[in-house]
């Protein structure tokens, strides 16, 4: 960060006040960057798709792209509650089967799966600017069993909301998605 990126940081705080929050100094900046860049460009991929068209094919094997929403949901929802147990040492509730969860959120009318989305997004990300320098370092377990560090949630979120913005098939293509991501 330059000298005068950091002097707008601080403008910007001190204009937003005391209760606002902010990611943590260790938290892996660029990668919350392209996971929040991602999930805009998914929610206007989504937006732009009309209730009918919400329930057509994506392009993913098989899928609807109200199953493909539902999955990116629940993804973000996975995230931010393995984070918070992380950061209070509070277990939460993990859906042990991911595609009867998939299936529930599939059968949610079309504003309620968009809602659905923003809520995750929203929670997802309450969760990361709640992570302490020394939480990006906490210890993850997946539902599949793999071991992940809380650092490495944002990439890993980028990548699946930039793909599930191509799978939605209305337009999004790989030279969307930024050379961080891909590489």
């Amino acid at each position: 960060m330059t000298p005068g990126d950091t002097a707008a940081r601080d403008a910007l705080r001190a204009r937003q006040g005391d209760g606002a929050r902010y990611d943590a100094e260790a938290a892996p900046h660029d990668d919350l960057l392209q996971a929040r860049r991602g999930t805009a460009y998914f929610a206007r991929k989504l937006n732009e798709l009309s209730d009918a068209e919400l329930l057509g094919p994506a392009l993913r094997d098989g899928w609807t792209r109200a199953q493909l929403v539902a999955h990116i949901s629940y993804h973000a929802r996975l995230f931010a509650h393995l984070l918070e147990a992380a950061r209070t040492g509070i277990s939460q509730p993990i859906a042990e089967n991911r595609d009867t969860e998939i299936g529930f959120g599939t059968t949610l009318p079309p504003h309620a799966l968009r809602s659905l989305f923003r809520h995750a997004e929203v929670h997802l990300n309450v969760e990361w600017r709640d992570l302490t320098d020394k939480g990006w370092s906490a210890p993850l377990r997946l539902p599949d069993g793999a071991a992940i560090t809380a650092r490495e949630t944002p990439i890993l979120r980028a990548k699946e909301v930039w793909q599930g913005a191509i799978d939605l098939g209305n337009g999004a293509g790989i030279a969307d998605v930024p050379h961080a991501v891909l590489g």
